[in-house]
């Protein structure tokens, strides 16, 4: 069969490479991929947003499958086009995406279904929000309403900090029509825990459990950033966080969903924070997370098109999803100056030194060919570097070591990445 894979960075890579290991898959694309994609699949020169050149190409290849990888094409209503023209998708319809697409929905279909998150206000004029703020108890947590690159989440410690972020996100617009509306949510403290999950609309089958670190310098210091390493299993997401999990969160909410008309197909991504009042929920996606993919599916042992189908078909109940034992590490590596300015274009080297067979994987984010056919940065966040381990231990230091085998100018790197695993694994 034939793939279309939408998207281009490590965890459209990470979807990539579990499809080439499919015996059913003959042929990937990817629209638009980046240098590491290609190496897989033929890059097609579409963007994630041109919907109807997607629909246009599935057609003319007879796509048998196309995968969405990416937020905004989702939020957008790429898989209603594609359906419209007759074509099997992967991924949720636009009225479903907006679980992720917009925070206020989430928040107010958490609050209406008895599913445990922080407490909040949501607000459509600034005005509105400062009068809020000035009798809150800080810290206090501002969200623009929709998408801004997992970047728009602020953590005011203050009223003036607080003050400032209404300006930014509603005045001033620092991530667009995003911060229209915002939400003003209660801090909560504890660890945050990821969980994906694939979902047919009404069955749910969980992956691994992963652990993100969103912040871009060690010690979870410095700015929020689209993830700068990740880590699965998580030794925090025990059997007692999965049972109330599964009891008060999961299928509550895709029954949720399916009661409120929004019939959910594909990935969610439930981002929980583990408080002392027992586990929360931070924030939904509607897709793999990025890094989260990179830990997550080299594990996953079942042919991912099996599984992708029966989320599509409504026969998720007939798979035995299965994961390996063995723990996983991502380190991104990215241009130092991300999130802020940074440049690009610098040749990367060392990347030969990667094999799967042993255990280590290079998910590429942002790359690209130069004119002279090298593969130089072209992002923020450059690589993944990924490694496989028996325990976390053990996985954490083969990335590390694997880190030392790419090289490219202003290279940067957390050096903390699971750091938090030697509390709980000694």
């Amino acid at each position: 069969m034939k793939v279309l894979v939408v998207g281009s960075g490590g965890r459209e890579h990470a979807i990539v490479y579990k499809l080439s290991q499919s015996k059913r898959v003959d042929k990937i694309y990817c629209a638009p991929g980046n240098a590491g994609i290609s190496q897989l699949a033929e890059c097609v020169d579409i963007k994630a947003m041109e919907f109807d050149k997607l629909v246009a190409f599935a057609k003319e290849k007879e796509i048998d499958l196309t995968v969405i990888g990416m937020d905004d094409p989702l939020v957008g209503g790429v898989v209603d086009e594609f359906e419209k023209a007759g074509l099997k998708v992967f991924g949720p319809r636009k009225n479903a995406a907006i679980l992720e697409g917009s925070k206020a929905f989430s928040k107010d279909l958490m609050k209406k279904y008895g599913i445990p998150t922080a407490a909040y206000e949501t607000f459509t004029s600034a005005e509105d929000a400062k009068a809020y703020l000035e009798t809150s108890k800080y810290p206090i947590v501002l969200k623009a309403d929709g998408l801004a690159l997992g970047k728009g989440v602020l953590i005011c410690q203050t009223k003036e900090e607080a003050m400032e972020g209404v300006k930014e996100l509603m005045l001033d617009k620092k991530f667009g029509s995003s911060g229209n509306t915002i939400v003003v949510e209660e801090f909560m403290t504890g660890r945050e825990i990821s969980v994906l999950s694939f979902v047919d609309g009404k069955t749910i089958k969980l992956m691994s459990s992963a652990q993100d670190h969103k912040r871009a310098k060690d010690g979870d210091q410095g700015l929020n950033t689209g993830g700068m390493g990740n880590f699965s299993p998580s030794p925090f997401y025990t059997e007692e966080v999965d049972d109330f999990c599964k009891k008060y969160i999961y299928q509550k909410t895709v029954d949720a969903m399916a009661a409120e008309g929004r019939e959910f197909k594909g990935v969610i991504f439930f981002g929980l924070m583990l408080t002392e009042d027992g586990p929360k929920v931070l924030e939904y996606n509607a897709r793999f997370g990025d890094p989260e993919a990179q830990v997550v599916l080299p594990r996953l042992e079942n042919d991912i098109v099996d599984v992708f189908e029966a989320c599509v078909d409504g026969t998720l109940d007939q798979i035995d999803l299965k994961f390996s034992d063995q723990a996983c590490v991502c380190v991104i590596l990215a241009s130092d100056g991300y999130p802020v300015a940074y440049e690009k274009g610098f040749e990367i080297t060392g990347m030969e030194k990667f094999d799967e067979e042993e255990g280590y994987y290079l998910f590429h984010s942002g790359t690209k060919f130069n004119d002279q056919g090298k593969i130089v940065t072209n992002g923020g966040r450059v690589l993944g570097v990924t490694a496989l381990g028996k325990d976390l231990k053990e996985a954490r230091a083969n990335a590390y070591k694997a880190t030392e085998w790419v090289n490219f100018e202003n290279k940067y790197m957390r050096t903390d990445i699971g750091k938090s695993i030697d509390e709980v694994v000694k």
